[in-house]
């Protein structure tokens, strides 16, 4: 008897029963082998014993409804660890996160486990929060700015291994269609995020397809890695806006995201950046990075303002980032003739009213601008070469337990919050 090698004995009755799995003709062992331990993981049925009459791949059908699987594999594979649950937040109502029990998912042969580190939150997280996010309904799992560690990898990966400090691009891609093909994932006609689709990364555990998993370089802190998703959307803004050395810009809204695009657009040769915001702890922040002037709309006329800084041209290039009507038109109206707007900003109203005219007398342009592209690997690049200094725009702490009074001091001016890390307080058991 061999005693190296254990088996998974698993005796599903019925196709589609709870512990059911179909076996088709084609499937590999390892296609059956993950079937098996998904329900494995998810329903408890485990039980071991030592064989000595069968091979690796051996599959045995006792009956046309009856289906005995024997897998073998090292005990290392299939740890008992390995069978459980952990928490992960959900926004369940407005204002209201709740966590829910999941149960670690079967990893295929390109997922990689990760134990989350931290995790930021997402000015989308405050859209969800609020129950007006225009994409995501409640009840939906929150989280997706993260980073951590390599916990296990499936069979056929080979870019990350278990030990490595990683970020975590969290999309979801076709990969097939028209867009996914030239390269251009972020025009996928059906993507998403993670947490659209259930996987949330307020959570100890998250897992991901080894393509969007990312070494995070040693001198970067998993707190400042949390924040490489948001500055690799930063990152393809400024991109999307073609900025040339001199040109003046323009930027509403001082969160996370429109601070980024100040640094970004700095280290890109602009000219004079002037910046926008409601919030005197945001506006100042901007000074301190670089801004040539600040300007709070909750008391001045700011496109004024910036008209009368550039001797009543406007700016080459706007920002919006904040996701309401009336910044949308600032970063309209603030440019000069030939200018170009863009739109970074998540609107929870997405029906606003534009004076049309204004792009045909004035020649400007208004584009969006979707998530990322290929910029994670710039952004890990400018952190390692210290080009880019995140540590600065986190202002607090929290532990995981203490989520939903994060999201709520995030939605309190008087806290003077910019970024707001959860670092998990979750042991593994």
């Amino acid at each position: 008897m061999n005693t190296g090698i254990q088996s998974l004995r698993w005796f599903p009755t019925f196709v589609g029963t709870a512990s059911g799995c179909r076996i088709k003709s084609g499937m590999t062992v390892e296609d059956v082998y993950a079937q098996a331990l998904n329900n494995v993981l998810k329903f408890g049925h485990l039980n071991f014993e030592l064989v000595s009459n069968f091979r690796y791949s051996d599959f045995e059908f006792t009956s046309a409804n009856t289906y005995s699987v024997l897998l073998f594999c090292p005990v290392k594979e299939i740890p008992r660890t390995m069978v459980k649950t952990y928490p992960m937040a959900f926004v369940t109502a407005p204002k209201k996160v709740e966590f829910r029990e999941k149960s670690l998912p079967k990893l295929f042969p390109k997922d990689v486990l990760i134990k989350v580190k931290a995790t930021a939150i997402c000015g989308s997280d405050l859209h969800i929060f609020r129950g007006k996010h225009p994409a995501a309904p409640l009840p939906v799992a929150i989280g997706h700015e993260l980073s951590g560690e390599v916990l296990r990898i499936g069979k056929r990966v080979s870019k990350v291994k278990e030990g490595d400090r990683i970020v975590v691009e969290p999309v979801i891609i076709c990969g097939e269609c028209y867009f996914c093909r030239r390269g251009e994932y972020h025009l996928c006609l059906n993507i998403s995020f993670q947490y659209r689709k259930g996987q949330g990364g307020f959570a100890p555990y998250f897992v991901a397809e080894e393509n969007w998993v990312h070494p995070l370089p040693e001198n970067i802190s998993f707190e400042e890695g949390s924040m490489v998703e948001p500055l690799s959307v930063a990152i393809h803004a400024v991109k999307k806006g073609n900025l040339r050395f001199g040109q003046s810009i323009a930027i509403f809204g001082a969160g996370a995201i429109g601070l980024l695009v100040l640094v970004l657009s700095r280290l890109s040769g602009a000219g004079e950046v002037f910046v926008v915001d409601v919030q005197g702890h945001r506006l100042r922040k901007a000074k301190e990075l670089g801004a040539f002037e600040t300007y709070d709309n909750s008391k001045e006329g700011a496109v004024e303002r910036i008209f009368e800084e550039t001797s009543r041209l406007g700016v080459d290039r706007s920002f919006e980032a904040v996701g309401l009507e009336g910044t949308l038109l600032q970063s309209l109206k603030v440019l000069r003739k030939g200018g170009v707007a863009i739109l970074v900003g998540i609107f929870e109203n997405p029906e606003v009213r534009i004076p049309a005219n204004i792009f045909v007398q004035r020649e400007i342009s208004l584009m969006g601008s979707q998530g990322y592209c290929w910029d994670f690997q710039t952004a890990l690049k400018m952190l390692e070469r210290g080009q880019v200094k995140l540590k600065g725009f986190i202002t607090h702490v929290l532990p995981l337990s203490s989520l939903q009074e994060a999201l709520e001091l995030l939605m309190d001016p008087e806290q003077g919050a910019i970024k707001v890390i959860i670092k998990m307080d979750v042991q593994e058991n």
